[in-house]
């Protein structure tokens, strides 16, 4: 038998360097979430449309993580190792499409490029996500997914303070009408070269343990991933599904519902299609295959995981919500400002920059300091109802805030929750998933995160076209809302290590 070993423990620079490429991968997500709306508004979009235009980033998360995941639990390209290529193309390609952003002569190439960012946003993340489970043992998880939220939150800091720290040092923050300030591509292309820069960092300085040594740690587990046994399930589960997508779709098209509806529908159609096609597939004696694998493992998550995805599934709502609307709040809400022309609405959008930058610069300070001294004493479970509370408070706060500086105390709130967010659940997680198939595991949880941003993106427009038009400050209320929901669901959450202590960072 194999003997088991345990992962060398790293010192403070081994996460540093484990964990550095997320610092650039989250100034490609800053500056996509702080600045899309106002590119789409810049170029002629209306406030009803943004939600359909914003639909491309949690598609292509849907798509693209799982498959990703799968993907890297089964490479191993030699010296380049195991999770690296997937850093390194996708952070090739995002800071191809950072560049090419701000060229947009119209709404289709910027959509497309949203499409294109996102997707190899993903493409670097998802392993990234994994690659804290391969370097580490368990008992420095949570040290290590606290300094991995350190850095998202410095990486969405710097990506979201760029236009607003570069009109300061005198450039120019004035568009003509169907054009983006030099502010804004400027903040795009400084963020291609940083972003691809740290992710390289993280590629040279760190070696990944090879396919033996992760067997090893493993029990002697070995590198083989067992295949789903999908041929007794019968079709009814996924005839549900498709069923469901028919149901939406009829009602949108018999109600006139807003038009991304039907792409809900054909989501749901297409996961009960593809669920009928990998059963039979294994009825009539196939390999799973990556079809197969994907069903089976998400059919056959663990309880737990199934349990933090309702939490997850509330929290990402409510930030998709935020990253959407928060633009058009402040700008029309505090500036008097829905004019993408009027110097107004710039200032508006410059203060939701720095806005941004305040809620991930108090996430990266919460992750390091409040997180870990909260965890010791009440649990991990407990620290995160914390945390989702802390931002529910604060996107209550815009209906009663009035003079917008006053926000930044309303970001205080939401940046706690976002580094609870960001780490807790994946703490939890790590310690309790088999690490041979953490990749397509952590693939699978994050459909948690891009389902709640499609269902937004498809649903959230009706709500406020037929309930609150012209008045998107009512879309904090459900921002809020979610947040409770999910601090609700984390209640069923009962991990047997959430008692652990949780260590602190090396010094």
């Amino acid at each position: 038998m194999t003997a088991t070993l345990a992962r060398p423990r790293q010192s403070w620079s081994g996460l540093w360097n484990i964990s550095f490429g997320f610092f650039g991968i989250q100034i490609g997500f800053a500056l996509q979430n702080a600045n899309m709306s106002r590119i789409f508004q810049s170029l002629g979009t209306n406030l009803d449309d943004l939600p359909a235009l914003w639909v491309a980033a949690p598609l292509t998360g849907l798509l693209v993580q799982p498959i990703i995941g799968h993907l890297s639990d089964r490479t191993w390209l030699g010296r380049l190792g195991r999770r690296r290529p997937y850093f390194l193309a996708g952070a090739v390609l995002a800071a191809l499409a950072l560049v090419l952003m701000p060229l947009a002569p119209g709404l289709l190439f910027a959509a497309t490029m949203l499409w294109v960012l996102d997707a190899s946003l993903n493409v670097s993340m998802e392993p990234f996500r994994a690659f804290v489970g391969d370097m580490l043992d368990k008992d420095q998880h949570a040290a290590g997914y606290a300094v991995q939220t350190a850095f998202i939150g410095a990486g969405a800091v710097a990506g979201s303070i760029f236009p607003w720290a570069l009109e300061h040092l005198g450039v120019s923050n004035v568009a003509a009408r169907g054009a983006l300030p030099d502010t804004v591509r400027f903040a795009f292309w400084f963020g291609a070269v940083v972003s691809l820069a740290s992710v390289i960092w993280t590629v040279l300085t760190t070696r990944e343990y090879s396919p033996e040594e992760m067997a090893r740690f493993d029990a002697g587990a070995g590198i083989e991933h067992a295949q789903p046994d999908l041929s007794g399930h019968d079709y009814g589960a996924s005839l549900g599904w498709a069923a469901a997508g028919v149901a939406v779709a009829a009602t949108c098209w018999a109600a006139g519902l807003e038009k991304e509806l039907y792409l809900l529908g054909a989501l749901l159609l297409a996961y009960g299609g593809a669920g009928a096609l990998a059963i039979r597939r294994a009825r009539h004696g196939h390999a799973a295959g990556m079809l197969g694998h994907i069903i089976g493992d998400f059919a056959g998550m663990p309880p737990l995981m199934k349990r933090l995805s309702v939490a997850q599934f509330f929290s990402w709502s409510a930030l998709f919500i935020m990253w959407i609307n928060t633009t058009p709040v402040v700008t029309r809400s505090f500036f008097g400002a829905p004019d993408p022309t009027s110097p107004a609405y710039q200032q508006g959008a410059n203060w939701v920059d720095a806005l941004f930058a305040t809620y991930n610069g108090i996430a990266a300070v919460s992750a390091l300091m409040l997180l870990p001294a909260l965890s010791r004493r009440i649990g991990r479970v407990r620290t995160h109802i914390v945390g989702l509370l802390c931002g529910a408070a604060g996107f209550a706060s815009f209906l009663v805030i009035r003079d917008p500086r006053w926000l930044l105390a309303s970001e205080v709130g939401i940046g706690i929750a976002w580094s609870s967010i960001l780490a807790m659940p994946y703490a939890i997680l790590a310690s309790s998933l088999p690490q041979r198939k953490l990749g397509i595991y952590m693939g699978l949880f994050n459909v948690f995160v891009v389902l709640p941003q499609l269902l937004v993106a498809t649903v959230m427009g009706t709500i406020m076209k037929w309930f609150f038009p012209d008045q998107p400050i009512w879309t904090m209320a459900f921002a809020a809302v979610t947040l409770v929901g999910a601090a609700a669901a984390m209640l069923r959450v009962r991990p047997k290590l959430n008692s652990v202590r949780v260590p602190p960072v090396p010094n």
